[in-house]
């Protein structure tokens, strides 16, 4: 054991590689692009450290061009969930049992490999799986996960020195344990980062991990796993898992272990996982923390003094980047009667510039949604308010998914604010604009605040602060992320700590401290340097 107090300097954020024309990064991610798609690799799960192969395969294809096949996963059931469980509770008792500057090391190296010698492999396996631009892969795959583990390994220290107060004559210390058990990650597809995240916040901690990765992301997360393997991860501190949900998350929930779920999805999913928790809590050692980001709907609300065109590139940017699958996408908005035909035509006009088509070439903004489920429950929306009375698709609404799924971007205007596409979380290319008259400017505050069960991102635009006071305030609980004059989309770690409440999420905050401390248990020590040795009160002297 070290006998020094060791520091970790605040981190700056990961720089993003621009990848304009011309630039070295540019070339050396276009080559590290064909040299991915040139072969088909074959994934196995990872348990205990070791490669493990089920013969249940499933294949991972390109989104935007779905005849191209990258390789294939082995899934995993039920025997593989109890040798990860095993492999995991074997490892806990060392791996909380390190020195937490020792653990540190490993997340540091892994950030520093990321954003060195792994980088272009990591963001060409997000573009072709997950079909991102060459931006959005860097800002996500790269940038905002290396800013995870940096930042992580800083916030623990910080945590770590919160300590009691100690009156003369005693000593109280604060111990901030791991649970006791394994913490199921499951991850979503639309970001590399948060998968890498998820399983190993806990793990910074001195937890151990089961790590679920959606299906669709397998490809890119597996090099996750494997840059933690090089990054020094001792094995069985997480364990890979690809899979489908029930196989994986039945049996892991039947396990007295469970100690904690570290969950993005979809509301429904994580409300089932909740669900069998409370419906099992009797056979677990101990109540598992349950954290979970899940749907959103997303506002952009304009007032009559907004800067019309700061609200275009807004509006286009938060609907459609990443084609909408972002969870603080934009998908609604509400903008006065007033300044709606300047807004209409500007923002045409720069739709209309937009470009679409494979991730690998640069020029195309947009490219396509993950897989046939989403593209079929996408253009169920759109052809609903192709065919709706009360709306009309003023913007894109074409769609093909002969070769790859792609939809175009897509704008409605609704005339009721309670239209089905306004209300219900689409993850999609589909923005819906409701205009409302200029004077009834505060019921339709109030309309935005309860139109969604959700609470996760949403923004105002006014360049008149009384309003912008007055929409902040009435708005206070409608979103867990909000945004002044900007864009509800993208959350940079340690500067806009992301989470929402109401029905997306538990709201604790990843890329802050308050997320490490849920997969924390603190022990209270207080120590006497002189104990009594007289049982009796001064006040018992007399009757």
């Amino acid at each position: 054991m070290a006998n020094a107090f060791f520091e970790i300097r605040e981190p700056e954020n990961e720089p993003v590689y621009s990848y304009a024309p011309g630039t070295p990064e540019r070339e050396k991610l276009k080559k590290e692009i064909e040299r991915q798609k040139a072969q088909q690799i074959e994934i196995p799960a990872i348990i205990g450290g070791k490669e493990v192969k089920t013969g249940r395969t499933a294949d991972l294809v390109i989104p935007h061009n779905h005849d191209h096949k990258l390789g294939e996963t082995h899934l995993c059931g039920e025997k593989e969930v109890q040798m990860a469980i095993d492999a995991a509770m074997e490892a806990r008792e060392e791996w909380a049992k390190m020195d937490w500057q020792d653990r540190v090391a490993i997340f540091k190296k892994a950030a520093d490999l990321l954003s060195g010698s792994w980088r272009y492999k990591i963001n060409a396996s997000t573009m072709l799986a997950q079909s991102k631009t060459a931006y959005q892969s860097e800002i996500d795959a790269v940038a905002e996960l290396a800013d995870f583990f940096r930042f992580n390994a800083y916030y623990l220290t910080e945590i770590y020195q919160g300590q009691p107060d100690s009156p003369e004559g005693m000593w109280n210390r604060s111990e901030y344990r791991p649970l006791e058990g394994f913490v199921f990650a499951v991850t979503p597809f639309n970001f590399t980062s948060i998968a890498g995240n998820l399983p190993t916040a806990p793990a910074i901690c001195g937890n151990v991990a089961l790590w679920k990765p959606a299906t669709s992301s397998v490809y890119s997360n597996y090099f996750i796993m494997k840059l933690l393997q090089e990054a020094g991860l001792p094995d069985g501190v997480v364990n890979f898992l690809p899979g489908n949900g029930a196989d994986i998350g039945d049996p892991v929930l039947e396990s007295e272990h469970l100690s904690g779920l570290h969950f993005t999805g979809s509301t429904g999913t994580f409300q089932h996982l909740w669900k069998s928790i409370a419906e099992k809590i009797e056979k677990y050692n101990t109540y598992p923390r349950i954290v979970g980001e899940t749907g959103g709907k997303d506002f952009i609300f304009a007032h009559n003094e907004a800067d019309v065109d700061a609200l275009v590139v807004a509006a286009l940017r938060a609907a459609y980047e990443y084609q909408g699958q972002k969870c603080s996408a934009a998908s609604r908005m509400y903008i006065p009667e007033s300044i709606w035909n300047e807004f209409h035509e500007k923002f045409t006009a720069e739709v209309e510039k937009i470009k679409m088509g494979e991730a690998e070439d640069f020029r195309n903004f947009m490219t396509a949604v993950i897989d046939q489920k989403a593209f079929d429950s996408i253009t169920e929306y759109i052809d609903y308010a192709h065919d709706a009375d009360d709306a009309d698709v003023l913007l894109g609404g074409n769609y093909d998914d002969s070769e790859g799924f792609f939809i175009e971007p897509t704008f409605v205007l609704a005339e009721d604010p309670h239209f089905k596409t306004m209300e219900e979380e689409i993850f999609g290319p589909v923005l819906t604009a409701y205009v409302y008259e200029d004077d009834k400017f505060d019921e339709t505050l109030e309309l935005c605040d309860n139109t969604s069960p959700y609470a996760l991102t949403g923004a105002i635009f006014s360049q008149d602060r009384y309003a912008l006071n007055k929409m902040a305030d009435r708005l206070r609980q409608a979103a867990g992320n909000f945004y002044i004059n900007d864009k509800p989309t993208a959350a940079v770690v340690n500067q806009q700590p992301f989470g929402g409440a109401r029905k997306s999420g538990t709201n604790d905050k990843a890329g802050s401290a308050a997320n490490l401390m849920r997969w924390i248990s603190i022990r209270s020590l207080k120590e006497t340097q002189e104990p009594p040795k007289d049982w009796t009160y001064p006040f018992m002297g007399e009757e």
